[in-house]
């Protein structure tokens, strides 16, 4: 079967299959044509990494295959094919790998020239198959081992392994020393259905490029190692700014740990301080371009110090224009640099304060065209005028909103004109009106060399949060003034509605039910009382009536009024409450915060003529989310929040600010007083909270109140706590079991003190009616002269809080000064923390809010004597 032929020096066995004596020779070259450079297309792939090389090795390698396969084949004639086993065992032989084909139980089949001079055979005889060569290489072995097992499994492999001698160890060797070997194998099939196929195996030498690997990487070693320690920083970014890269110089300024440094970790904002970063962000290229521009900044360390830099930063651009990745290298500028006076490094200096000053600065041409900016200039108005407008001579009055441009324009004339004192402008953001900025026009006097253009320098300063203030301001002074009149108001109608309540009350003792005049005084004394309301909601607004605090749970609060809310809004409006979980405790008057709620649902019940929902809803409101509310006057602190919602007509934005004022309203005249959202706004001021609403025309309202949380710990340890004891008298009816059987005065002696005549004539005849002995005094300072005379004998004292000369709570400490004991009632329209915070801590005494009636006077006489 196996036939013997010369080859050069040496024999080769070749297989003789038939009548086709040159297909295995064929088919043999077709297999190692194929596997020579499906291998050498993945060994370049992966050394040159380049897509352009590639792509053109490709092409010559399909190119040369199909070539030489259709040569082989017969499909290309290059040769006339009387010699086809020639040209084939020519090719063969002179191939420069080793060449090696066997069967499936490893018997030598065929063997080139090359397999014979790299294992040093010079006859057919002394051809060795590569498991003897190399069996006494563990490392060659396994690697034949791993070969072998996937060809019989029809697969193609290739392995790379050294040996420290050559294969072939006689004379002529190519060199001593370690080798490295690349093993390859590959299955050729000789007909459809063989099932002894033949293996194909190359063997090749490749020291030389191994050594050639080997200097490749120790050259990009020494390239990357130059890099980390050159003398100067770099980084590299992608197309969102993380940063990829950062060399060891730059990680050493910074004071970064490269063994943690993650790629992405950080991005350029992270790297940059003050107002630079607006400078690196106005560095953009032209679709499919690169641009490059020098930027003097501060960069930022670890520790959070910054140091000076000048940055040579390059970026690119995509074809569609969207922004590529970017190489910046960092110049530093060391101590030593800093203390030199050279112009280049002043220069720079000026750039770093010019870039992190914190007002926009742009100088102009006589024209109004910027010239250059500073970085916080492009930090604010890159939305309105980009670097690229500017170095394409835009004009200033595009970052100033509309209607202000001809007082800019103005302004630009006169420093064109070197005048001085140029009022500065304060204009709306052309694209964002919420925000404020006032423009300062400064002229050019003397004109450099460097810039003879410059004919103005121009400062901006955003003065958004200042207008906000001083609209805070202003409404809460119109506010507090407001309320300053009501409370005086008040403080003075109080006294007229007390006289006609006990001057109608001393009437109606002596009047009886069919008396034609009884109907007309209970008509007064009911329009007393209806003034008197109206008094308290001013009282309510100026936060100066009296309140009973308690500690409360909203959700207990508006559970109780639920029915109540839902009973007064109607049959067409819906109520739906929701109650947040587990609520901190506030504390506050229920009656008057129930008054809130009530008065908040009927309101909202208005807005909605054609029915609607009403929303009640509850909630904790922690410290940290109160930032949030965006409200600068609320302080940081833990809040119980309720809101009320409603689906009506909405607050137009221009009363919305109103709606809090005494006697606003926006109902029909005979419908409203207008005090009853300020009676709102007071009783939630008085208890220490805030309310907020939200409105939008059409789709309803939304008022927010917030009241601070109660701990009890604090309460205790607080001014709370020592604050004089008061005793509120008469206000509320007692129940029968409560209610004093006699309220007669038991020849009791009282001091009253009050300043208004009307009121002391009428509260002494009442309390003379009872049996009381009463001396009436018009001032604090009479009231001691009366003291003095009577030698201390009176047994209570009812005196007004606001008098002349001396008030009450000063009348007060003279007195207890001699009597200590001496019971004493206040009479105030204002609530006794208006004057408790006067008094000693412990003081006691009886308060009496005004206005009153006869019988409220008797009964607060007569529980302060009895207590």
């Amino acid at each position: 079967m196996t036939k013997l032929r010369q080859a050069g020096d040496y024999h080769m066995p070749i297989v003789d299959r038939g009548s086709r004596p040159g297909t295995v020779l064929r088919i043999i070259l077709l297999a190692i044509v194929l596997t020579g450079s499906a291998v050498a297309f993945v060994i370049f792939k992966n050394q040159l990494e380049n897509e352009i090389v590639l792509g053109i090795l490709g092409v010559l390698a399909m190119v040369g295959i199909f070539f030489l396969v259709s040569s082989v084949i017969g499909f290309i004639e290059v040769m006339p094919q009387s010699r086809p086993d020639e040209l084939a065992r020519a090719f063969l032989d002179g191939h420069r790998d080793g060449t090696l084909v066997t069967d499936r139980k490893g018997r030598i089949i065929y063997a080139n020239a090359a397999y014979g001079a790299l294992t040093g055979a010079t006859k057919a005889t002394e051809i060795q198959s590569l498991e003897t060569i190399l069996s006494r290489n563990r490392e060659a072995t396994e690697a034949i081992y791993r070969l072998t097992n996937g060809l019989h499994e029809g697969k193609t492999g290739h392995e790379e392994f050294r040996l420290l001698k050559p294969l072939r160890s006689t004379g002529g060797s190519a060199g001593s020393g370690a080798h490295w070997f690349r093993l390859k194998a590959r299955v050729l099939p000789l007909e459809d259905g063989d099932r002894n196929p033949l293996y194909i195996w190359q063997i090749s030498d490749i020291t030389s490029e191994r050594d050639d690997q080997e200097r490749f990487f120790k050259e990009l070693q020494n390239a990357i190692d130059y890099l980390d320690h050159a003398p100067a920083g770099f980084f590299s970014a992608g197309k969102k700014g993380e940063i990829f890269y950062v060399n060891a110089t730059l990680a050493d300024w910074l004071g970064l740990d490269l063994t943690k440094f993650q790629p992405g970790s950080m991005t350029i904002a992270d790297l940059v301080a003050g107002e630079g970063l607006a400078l690196v962000q106005s560095v953009q290229a032209e679709p499919g371009l690169k641009k490059t521009k020098t930027l003097d900044l501060d960069l930022r360390k670890a520790n959070g110090q910054s140091f000076a830099v000048r940055m040579v930063h390059r970026v690119s651009s995509t074809r569609d224009g969207a922004p590529g990745e970017s190489r910046t290298i960092v110049l530093a500028r060391s101590n030593d640099d800093e203390s030199d006076q050279s112009a280049s490094i002043a220069a720079m200096r000026f750039t770093r304060f010019f870039n992190n000053t914190p007002m926009a600065i742009a100088s102009v041409d006589g024209d109004g065209r910027i010239l250059r900016t500073n970085a916080p200039f492009l930090k604010l108005f890159s939305a309105v005028v980009s670097q690229d407008d500017m170095e394409h001579g835009a004009l200033l009055e595009a970052v100033v909103h509309e209607p202000d441009r001809p007082q800019l324009r103005e302004a630009l004339e006169a420093a064109k004109d070197r005048q001085g004192d140029i009022a500065p402008i304060d204009s709306l953001h052309p694209t964002d009106e919420t925000r404020h900025f006032r423009f300062y026009v400064n002229a050019v006097i003397d004109q450099s060399d460097q810039a003879p253009e410059e004919a103005a320098i121009v400062y901006a300063v955003e003065i958004t949060e200042q207008k906000a203030l001083e609209t805070q301001m202003a409404q809460t002074q119109k506010m507090n003034a407001v309320g300053t009149l009501a409370g005086g108001i008040a403080h003075d109608f109080n006294n007229v509605l007390t006289a006609i309540l006990l001057s109608s009350d001393h009437l109606l003792l002596s009047a009886r039910p069919s008396d034609a005049s009884f109907a007309d005084l209970m008509e007064i004394k009911r329009n007393a009382n209806r003034a008197a309301v109206l008094v308290r909601q001013l009282l309510a607004f100026s936060r100066k009536q009296t309140m009973r605090p308690s500690v409360l749970s909203m959700t207990d609060v508006v559970g109780d009024l639920r029915m109540l809310v839902d009973r007064m809004t109607g049959t067409n409006v819906k109520l739906e409450v929701d109650y947040g979980r587990d609520l901190w405790p506030v504390r506050t008057d229920l009656g008057q915060f129930e008054q809130v709620i009530l008065n908040l649902a009927v309101n909202a019940r208005d807005a909605m003529s054609d029915g609607g929902v009403i929303t009640l809803r509850t909630r904790n409101l922690p410290a940290a989310e109160v930032a949030a509310l965006n409200r600068r006057e609320l302080p940081e602190e833990d809040y119980v929040m309720v809101e009320v919602s409603d689906q009506g007509t909405g607050i137009p934005p221009e009363i919305l600010d109103k709606i809090f004022e005494p006697f606003f309203t926006t109902k029909e005249v005979g419908k409203g007083t207008g005090l009853g959202l300020s009676m709102v706004y007071g009783i939630i001021k008085q208890s220490g909270g805030y309310i907020y609403p939200e409105s939008e025309v059409g789709k309803g309202t939304t008022f927010r109140i917030l009241l601070p949380r109660y701990i009890e710990e604090a309460a205790l340890s607080g001014e709370a706590a020592d604050m004089p004891t008061a005793t509120v008298l008469g206000t509320k009816p007692p129940s029968k079991a409560e209610e004093p059987t006699d309220l007669t005065g038991n020849s009791a002696v009282v001091l009253l003190v009050e300043d208004e005549e009307a009121v002391r004539r009428g509260g002494k005849r009442m309390l003379e009616t009872r049996g009381y002995t009463v001396h009436e005094a018009g001032s604090g300072v009479e009231a001691l002269e009366i003291m003095e005379e009577l030698n201390g004998a009176v047994d209570i004292v009812v005196s007004d809080v606001v008098m002349p000369e001396m008030d009450g709570p000063t009348l007060l400490r003279e007195i207890r000064k001699n009597y200590p004991d001496l019971k004493f009632i206040f009479v105030s329209g204002y609530a006794e923390d208006a004057f408790a915070k006067n008094l000693p801590a412990d003081a006691k005494f009886g308060f009496l809010p005004k206005p009153f009636s006869l019988k409220q006077l008797a009964v607060a006489v007569r529980e302060m004597l009895d207590s």
